[in-house]
């Protein structure tokens, strides 16, 4: 009818051809269309609706064949117009669908675009993998036509970006001072900002002095000299091992350490580091008291141990902080509260503890008592625990992290000794814990790691959950399924470095999980990267800072 232009009550223009169509068929698979006929506008009455040339003729004809056959031939010449034309007229399974075929074309050569067209047109899922591929390749794209034509808040949101796969700062400073010269008088004003997300105490301290402090643009403008002066008062600082809060001294985490702590039993004795290149790992260090069931947490170059039980079966109070730089051992002030099996993170340099059990008073050896609610804060400048707002619920054996300013728990075992099945969030500002969202299913001795505002759960203790691997959205709550990983785990333990996650350890059943293993969001697939030594049992992994250069 439409070809024979029966029954046809309206004309859609596109530049100069025009498609006599029916509205009934346009309102019933677009938004867009539907409230154009029925709202009262004037194109409900009009005969002819002129796109002129906002849209091509050729994709306006392919979306009106979507509407009347629900089919749509989608390839690499058309996938971007029809991705923008199907956002504009709400044919949202057109647009999703264009997403999804670019998405599998996404490259390094086109990420940057890809991510401004879907940040555009609300492509979440496509927007994420182009985000991630343009952190991971910074070093190509920074070379690129599209980086120069990138906004300051985008190019800003790139550098300040923790999972900035650079090792070496100086890229990025060149790739900032050359983003500015392409247009420099409509973009000099933004030199302050943008040398606030450049780490600059990360530099080498001669190129800091001799070329930045030098560059004629930050010794013209107050602000920008007054971000060089600070990096280089926190350089000074970490060189003589002190501590420093500023976001100009943060390694990104490309750049840092992945420390074990294992065993040849579930009692940790030891420190090892994960080489990356060699593929290998390597011992490092001898704990100074072995102990089982502890919460491993690090800030900046430091490792907190705390709590978990030794060799005599007691309940510790005891906080031992390991310095991955001089690799020495110390004692920090003891927890209030004696625990094991709880969860520990970093917040705003701060460490929390959170759940596990503590002694029943005056039982020997230990029984645990039932879950603690109890959270601890540890301030490592002032060497003291203050007591916080305690859980909604007690847990322990729950997976414990830092995302959006704010720390999470998930799972876990209730105080009625059954798997927990929410996820609760603390919101420091408030001092207040509440229940952000319910777990795919319950679970407990699963591991979690934080890229970006997704946190990935990992492994568990049934058949069900002991191989799956979810994400969980930061910003909506949400959960979605991700690649299962290669291996079933439970009590397995996970972090991130740069954007991949990685999991070691673990067991199901009587089977011991032998191998490092990492897991990549572009490609949604994991892979084993070396095999753990035969006598290790890891019982943490953590991510630390690397040294400061000189």
């Amino acid at each position: 009818m439409r070809k024979q232009r029966m029954l046809t009550d309206v004309t859609l223009w596109a530049g100069e051809r025009s498609f006599p169509c029916h509205r009934a068929v346009l309102a019933a698979c677009s938004h867009y269309f539907e409230a154009m006929f029925s709202g009262g506008l004037r194109e409900s009455l009009d005969s002819d609706v002129n796109f002129r040339d906002s849209i091509h003729p050729e994709v306006l004809e392919l979306l009106l064949d979507f509407a009347y056959s629900s089919r749509v031939v989608i390839s690499e010449e058309n996938a971007e117009s029809l991705l923008e034309a199907g956002d504009m007229l709400q044919f949202h399974d057109v647009r999703d669908a264009a997403a999804e075929f670019l998405e599998s074309h996404l490259n390094p050569c086109n990420c940057l675009g890809m991510m401004l067209l879907s940040d555009a047109h609300q492509c979440k899922r496509l927007y994420e993998l182009s985000w991630r591929m343009c952190l991971l390749h910074y070093q190509t794209l920074k070379d690129t036509e599209d980086f120069y034509y990138l906004s300051k808040e985008k190019l800003l949101e790139l550098i300040v970006s923790d999972e900035l796969e650079i090792e070496d700062e100086q890229v990025v400073f060149g790739s900032v001072m050359r983003w500015l010269r392409y247009d420099l008088e409509a973009r000099r004003h933004h030199l302050p900002e943008l040398l606030r997300g450049t780490r600059l105490a990360l530099l080498p301290s001669e190129f800091l002095l001799k070329v930045v402090a030098c560059e004629e643009l930050v010794m013209a403008d107050r602000r920008s000299r007054s971000a060089v002066e600070e990096a280089v008062q926190c350089k000074k600082i970490l060189q003589n091992d002190g501590v420093v809060t500023s976001a100009c001294a943060r390694p990104r985490k490309a750049g840092h350490t992945l420390l074990i702590l294992g065993g040849q039993t579930f009692m940790c004795d030891k420190i090892y580091q994960v080489d990356h290149k060699a593929k290998e790992i390597i011992r490092k260090a001898d704990l100074p008291s072995p102990r089982k069931e502890f919460s491993a947490c690090a800030i900046g170059c430091k490792v907190y141990v705390t709590g978990g039980r030794g060799s005599e079966n007691g309940v510790s109070k005891d906080v031992w902080v390991y310095d991955a730089v001089h690799e020495e051992w110390s004692k920090g002030a003891p927890m209030l509260i004696a625990r094991f099996g709880h969860g520990s993170a970093e917040l705003e340099n701060s460490l929390y503890v959170v759940g596990g059990h503590t002694a029943i008073a005056g039982v020997f050896p230990a029984s645990p008592s039932v879950s603690l609610k109890q959270v601890e804060r540890y301030d490592p400048f002032r060497n003291k625990w203050f007591m916080m707002a305690p859980l909604r619920d007690g847990v322990s054996n729950a997976a414990v992290v830092t995302a959006k300013l704010k720390l999470f728990v998930f799972g876990g075992t209730n105080i009625h000794r059954d798997k927990a099945s929410k996820v609760q969030s603390y919101d420091p500002a408030c001092n207040r814990w509440d229940f952000a969202a319910e777990c795919p299913q319950p679970w407990r001795y699963t591991a979690a790691a934080v890229l970006g505002s997704q946190i990935f759960i990992m492994g568990g203790d049934t058949e069900f959950t002991a191989a799956s691997a979810y994400r969980f959205d930061c910003d909506t709550n949400q959960w979605t399924r991700v690649g299962d990983m290669t291996s079933k785990r439970m009590s397995c333990h996970a972090v991130a470095s740069g954007n991949k996650l990685y999991v070691v350890g673990g067991y199901f059943g009587t089977q011991r999980c032998k191998t490092l293993d990492c897991y990549d969001p572009i490609t949604d697939s994991w892979n084993s990267i070396t095999t753990v030594p035969y006598s290790l049992i890891p019982t943490a992994f953590v991510s630390t800072w690397k040294h400061v250069p000189a």
